[in-house]
């Protein structure tokens, strides 16, 4: 069998999706066996950044711009992926949509549905091209991967799919993500710049993150002399976000740290009082679930994946009332032992997920299309 995964979000960098192909195929292709994996991307400007995966086949297409033929898709649903690609048993696309096909069995991963459930908070150019193609994929393509189960019950609910053609396989954590040591996280807190007690929220500046809500609880929290640290890029829709933050009683206590070297997060995280999260909604909720594998105690919004994911080991709070979130963040941070034991309950639970299943998992949905 050949496997042919579509890797252009992970040669350009795109946040998300592109961590999550690069990561997959990575840990696909030592498990290959007899079968054979080949990645595909468009590079016309040539400057995609590749990555090495061995036992895999990389093909680039540079003699033609990878933007004019997506727009082809878009408008006209042609020329086919494989004419570029090449010949397949099985086409993966990891970025929600399915391009057209010649030949071939095809999967797509579907990461979550907050575009249909929540469609003010998505990009509006991305929300017209997600609800202009999300029908016609899910009618055409063979397999749908959802990083959970949750996000598997509303791709059913909202577009209408059986099953089973859905096949939830959650993500796994980078491998050797763990707690680092004292001098790792005095290391990092120097990096940048962080000389107080913080509370922690990693995040891509967007609406569905629920920042403005996150800064209104720390304005109510009571008895804390710290400051909160947001670490994310800006997305979309992030102005009122930034404006919000800077229009706070507490502003010079609130530090946006942009983009954050992977280096330095497993520092960032654990160098934290509390992680906190009180996202609308998550298809897998990843930020979290890295928080409590460096051992940081998490309090999370008890909505969508978040259950799913994190279990018993965070603390979960119903419904966004700020003066709820900032009382139960005040007697967190006044329970030590409260947080030794989420912090021990996060490491185990953390441990569920590796990159490794997610393989496997990935590799029966292929051979099962074969």
């Amino acid at each position: 069998m050949i496997v042919c995964v579509d890797i252009q979000a992970a040669i350009a960098q795109r946040a998300g999706v592109g961590r999550y192909a690069k990561s997959l195929v990575e840990h696909l292709a030592p498990l290959a066996g007899d079968d054979e994996l080949r990645l595909f991307y468009f590079d016309f400007q040539r400057k995609g950044t590749p990555f090495d995966v061995g036992g895999a086949t990389q093909t680039a297409v540079r003699w033609c711009p990878g933007r004019v033929v997506q727009k082809a898709w878009k408008t006209i649903g042609w020329p086919p992926f494989d004419w570029f690609a090449g010949r397949a048993d099985v086409y993966h696309f990891p970025n929600f949509i399915r391009p057209p096909l010649k030949r071939g069995r095809s999967v797509v991963t579907i990461h979550d549905v907050s575009f249909l459930r929540h469609p003010e908070t998505t990009e509006d150019r991305n929300l017209a091209y997600l609800t202009a193609q999300i029908r016609k994929t899910v009618a055409f393509v063979d397999a749908i991967i959802a990083d959970s189960e949750f996000s598997a019950r509303e791709i059913e609910e909202l577009l209408g799919v059986p099953a089973l053609k859905v096949f939830p396989i959650h993500l796994g954590l980078a491998d050797g993500l763990k707690r680092p040591t004292h001098e790792q996280i005095v290391a990092a807190k120097h990096a940048l710049s962080l000389k107080k007690p913080y509370l922690l929220m990693v995040s891509t500046l967007e609406p569905r993150k629920n920042i403005p809500f996150l800064v209104e609880v720390f304005e109510r929290l009571r008895g804390f002399d710290g400051e909160l640290v947001i670490a994310g890029m800006r997305g979309w829709k992030y102005e009122p976000i930034l404006d919000r933050i800077r229009q706070s009683p507490r502003a010079t206590s609130i530090h946006h740290l942009d983009y954050v070297d992977e280096a330095h997060l497993p520092g960032l995280y654990a160098g934290a009082e509390v992680f906190v999260f009180p996202s609308l909604y998550e298809g897998f909720g990843l930020p979290p679930l890295e928080a409590m594998a460096c051992g940081t105690p998490v309090l999370a919004s008890n909505v969508a994946s978040l259950p799913e994911v994190l279990g018993r080991a965070a603390e979960l709070v119903d419904g966004f009332d700020p003066e709820n979130w900032a009382a139960r963040l005040h007697q967190l941070l006044t329970i030590a032992s409260r947080r030794t034991e989420l912090a021990a309950q996060g490491i185990e639970q953390a441990r569920k997920f590796t990159w490794t299943e997610t393989a496997e998992k990935t590799w029966e949905v292929y051979r099962r299309l074969s």
